[in-house]
């Protein structure tokens, strides 16, 4: 199939190198890795030169093959036990108030890495009571008590990115599962209602607009509060190819949509990814 030429309206503009290599040289320093260098975002330039970041955490690399992703598939290594100290440090240097920590998949872990999310969550809150926890977590093979470790370390916002409508999981994202991501949000209410959940959505590979709008209402029914929306960008490393690039009237369709059926918070944009500028719902947790 030939390739989608890239449209004018979708650019990044200019970016201040010395600030990024500030936040590069932090990084290097406590031996941490970010989503955003991992995956290489988009938006990479921009959120490091506002000295914020999404930690990587157990590593870099992932047990899960999944065919949008550009982080390396393999074995991992063992956890690194200074992480959570190492990820307070830089949380604290870099003067964070909304801290954004999710990681790869580790099915090799007999929890899925639940109690080291737990442990950094405990971590944070030692340092700063006040400072905002988003977990973006895994699917932990659906285990009840996995979840749970997490969501008793009482983080504020549970994310879980649905990633893509039901039609395309198998393509995109074999090893996972559309239902057991939905229970997956529907349990974190169930067990604490008052944590926030949220969930991402790429779109650009072939999906309907209707497709669209029925994963919106199956967020809404497991009580998903905040939703992302985003253009798919191929990695280099991949072979799944983008099949459109959805306009952003469009996107705004999504998002007015969305509002609609009661998310609370809706960021619907081409480069809009699930941890992008995510203090913005931070008014959430003032109400």
């Amino acid at each position: 199939m030939p390739s989608v030429k890239k449209p004018e309206w979708l650019r990044i503009g200019r970016m201040d190198r010395e600030k990024i290599q500030e936040v590069q040289q932090l990084l290097r320093k406590l031996n941490l890795h970010t989503v955003c260098e991992e995956s290489m975002c988009p938006n990479i330039g921009k959120c490091f030169e506002k000295k914020t970041a999404t930690f990587l955490i157990m590593g870099d690399i992932c047990t899960r093959n999944c065919k949008f992703c550009d982080i390396k598939f393999g074995r991992p290594e063992p956890l690194d036990s200074h992480e959570p100290d190492h990820l307070v440090k830089a949380a604290k240097k870099l003067g964070l108030k909304h801290v954004v920590i999710t990681s790869v998949t580790r099915d090799d872990l007999p929890d899925g890495g639940a109690s080291h999310f737990a442990k950094i969550t405990e971590k944070l809150r030692e340092y700063d009571e006040n400072i905002v926890i988003e977990l973006l977590i895994p699917d932990l093979k659906g285990k009840e008590g996995d979840i749970r470790k997490i969501i008793e370390s009482k983080p504020d916002i549970i994310n879980h990115n649905i990633e893509v409508v039901p039609r395309l999981f198998r393509k995109v994202t074999p090893q996972a599962n559309y239902e057991r991501s939905l229970k997956l949000l529907k349990m974190v209410k169930e067990m604490d209602p008052a944590i926030y959940t949220k969930s991402g959505l790429m779109v650009g590979l072939g999906e309907t607009k209707d497709e669209v709008i029925e994963l919106m209402k199956d967020l809404r029914e497991a009580e998903c509060d905040i939703l992302t929306v985003g253009q798919y960008l191929k990695p280099p490393s991949s072979d799944l190819e983008i099949e459109e690039f959805v306009h952003p009237s469009i996107f705004k369709e999504y998002e007015e949509r969305a509002y609609e059926m009661g998310f609370q918070f809706v960021a619907s944009a081409p480069f809009v990814r699930s941890s992008f500028n995510a203090e913005e719902a931070d008014f959430l947790l003032e109400s």
